[in-house]
């Protein structure tokens, strides 16, 4: 790891954990052994206690971002973290160093607190209200407001449409 808390994609991923799918809200992290896959699926240490705390990491994460709950209900994810500075080829390296519970709890918190100081105000929650996703807004005016163009914003474009055409029909 180069610099602490850059594990974006982590981050995108944990709070993307509860798709919708088929329109039905589903959730990755459902049981211990899809806790288990997903945590080793991401380079995590995997287990019942590491699959929990993860899964309330998420579950506050999601919170914050959506502006539900403050950002100070996820200081207990991080509390037992710390990096540790290392070198190796001529640079400084830093390594996380958490309980084995703990780590991918405390590496999302920690690539969300990165995401807000490098980045104040694009991860947000996708604007489709039917949605449970959220995205990071790379763009240069920051105006992205769906995970995906091609699904939701598509969809609610295309819901806003019909509502102004079935306006107009009506008034006729």
């Amino acid at each position: 790891m180069d610099q602490p808390g850059t594990d974006e994609r982590l981050l995108l991923d944990l709070l993307n954990s509860t798709p919708v799918i088929g329109g039905q809200p589903t959730d990755e992290l459902s049981d211990a052994s899809a806790g288990h896959a997903w945590l080793t699926a991401h380079g995590r240490p995997a287990g019942d206690a590491a699959w929990r705390r993860l899964r309330d990491a998420r579950d506050a994460l999601q919170g914050v971002v959506r502006g539900d709950v403050s950002a100070d209900d996820l200081a207990p994810f991080v509390r037992a973290a710390s990096y540790r500075a290392g070198f190796s080829d001529g640079r400084v390296t830093w390594s996380l160093t958490a309980p084995a519970a703990d780590e991918a709890a405390a590496a999302a918190v920690l690539a969300w607190d990165a995401v807000q100081s490098s980045m104040p105000g694009r991860l947000r929650p996708c604007a489709n209200p039917d949605c449970r996703l959220f995205l990071l807004d790379r763009s240069k005016p920051n105006s992205a407001r769906w995970c995906s163009m091609a699904s939701c914003g598509n969809r609610m474009k295309a819901r806003r449409h019909y509502e102004r055409t079935r306006g107009r029909d009506d008034a006729s």
